[in-house]
């Protein structure tokens, strides 16, 4: 009988203990965050269509399975290694192995502050990881192996990716101790991706035909991609705030009107300097105000966000005319000026435009009375660039080495589509 009683009294004891953490978890926020992710992961197959009708059509299949392919190859490593070299305490420059294979990443809060499950947040920049590489396919399109690029963008993800969002977002990361503000992945997304185009343009050479006029594959597809990553955009910057709340409802608005005037002004310089405005022209505007925007989606207001994406749209179209007409640089899509560009614009004018009013977790900018934080978005940018730059050349040099990074001249003149794949965009049966 005193067994049982001491039985008993054990199991009430344990009734009265606090609910786990789990129990805390707020279900506007958390469902938000489900939609947010199920949207960035939209933008990874938009990326591919957006892609692929700007090329030729014998390499619009090539193009399309270059971006798929990431959702695989980089959500599998995420999930084994990639997140917990992200977001682990490790050091200040990298994680450990402590969150490998997700070991404790469960239905908790991922800290005191949070209010979403760790696995939903694990799973949200899950799907950053996997669309940062894939934005770099456009720097070498229409020439790369697909074998090769399957060993860059597992060595890029681990290199490049995971350690610069340990940086910025961890933290313990270096540029997170220092207080550089990026909201929604300027540094982190952008400008890795955008820096490693550069490189990887000037690697992989140019083209066969650079130079020679051609038309895109498809139009429609063009807007079609820009839709999906229009749309799946708000789950990128509003998602980053990872509650359903104010903050959320700041960057959204602010992602919308970035990507609106942007589209504006690309159309404006097209037309000023071809004398026509392009559909195709217009969506790539689009694009370069979305990513501007990102690092400062959830930290300036309306009117900022305008002044945003206005000098996106133009700085990046000259700068993408620049690029391929002054310096004969084949980086095919642009990503160099709408990721790399745009990304540090996005960083310099958080610098100058961040607002405490906006947002109680940033620090003003220069022209809300700050004076720190345009310096630290300053040295966030150059070493971010920096690293990015260094590691694509290592790692396109030594995949090289083994696997050769681009087609033969026969197959580039053939199509990757058939030399890569054998298939076609389009049947002929």
């Amino acid at each position: 009988m005193t067994h049982l009683k001491k039985y008993l009294l054990t199991i009430f004891s344990f009734l009265l203990l606090p609910l786990p953490a789990f129990a805390d978890v707020n279900s506007g926020d958390t469902a938000w965050l489900l939609t947010a992710t199920a949207m960035v992961l939209f933008m990874t197959p938009g990326l591919a269509f957006f892609y692929a009708g700007m090329v030729r059509s014998k390499n619009a299949v090539s193009t399309l399975y270059q971006n798929m392919i990431a959702l695989g190859v980089v959500g599998v490593l995420w999930a084994v290694i990639g997140y917990s070299l992200a977001f682990s305490g490790g050091s200040a420059f990298i994680g450990d192995t402590s969150f490998a294979l997700l070991n404790g990443v469960g239905q908790e809060p991922i800290d005191a502050n949070a209010t979403i499950p760790h696995i939903l947040f694990m799973a949200f920049q899950m799907m950053f990881a996997i669309i940062t590489p894939a934005l770099i396919t456009g720097a070498f399109a229409e020439r790369v192996s697909f074998k090769a690029w399957l060993f860059i963008l597992v060595a890029w993800s681990l290199v490049v990716y995971s350690p610069v969002c340990h940086w910025v977002w961890a933290s313990t990361g270096w540029l997170f101790a220092k207080g550089a503000a990026d909201f929604a992945g300027g540094y982190v997304v952008h400008m890795t991706a955008g820096y490693s185009a550069l490189v990887a343009a000037l690697l992989f050479g140019k083209r066969r035909d650079f130079g020679q006029a051609h038309k895109p594959f498809n139009v429609g597809m063009i807007v079609l991609g820009t839709a999906m990553l229009w749309f799946g955009w708000f789950g990128f910057n509003a998602g980053s705030a990872l509650t359903s709340g104010g903050i959320a409802s700041q960057a959204f608005v602010n992602t919308f009107l970035a990507a609106a005037i942007a589209l504006l002004a690309w159309t404006l310089v097209d037309a000023m300097k071809d004398g026509k405005a392009t559909a195709m022209g217009g969506c790539i505007g689009v694009v370069a105000g979305l990513v501007a925007i990102t690092p400062a989606a959830g930290y300036v207001t309306p009117g900022s966000a305008l002044l945003i994406g206005l000098t996106a749209g133009i700085v990046c179209n000259l700068v993408a005319r620049i690029i391929k007409g002054n310096f004969k640089i084949d980086d095919s899509l642009d990503v160099f000026a709408c990721h790399g560009v745009g990304g540090t614009i996005g960083a310099i004018m958080t610098g100058l435009l961040a607002s405490k009013a906006v947002n109680p977790a940033v620090s003003d900018g220069f022209f809300n009375g700050g004076e720190t934080l345009l310096t630290t978005n300053l040295t966030a940018a150059v070493s971010v660039a920096v690293y990015s730059m260094v590691c694509t050349f290592v790692i396109i040099k030594v995949v090289n080495i083994f696997c050769p990074v681009r087609v033969s001249e026969n197959d580039e003149k053939a199509g990757l589509d058939a030399t890569q794949h054998g298939e076609t965009i389009i049947s002929i049966d």
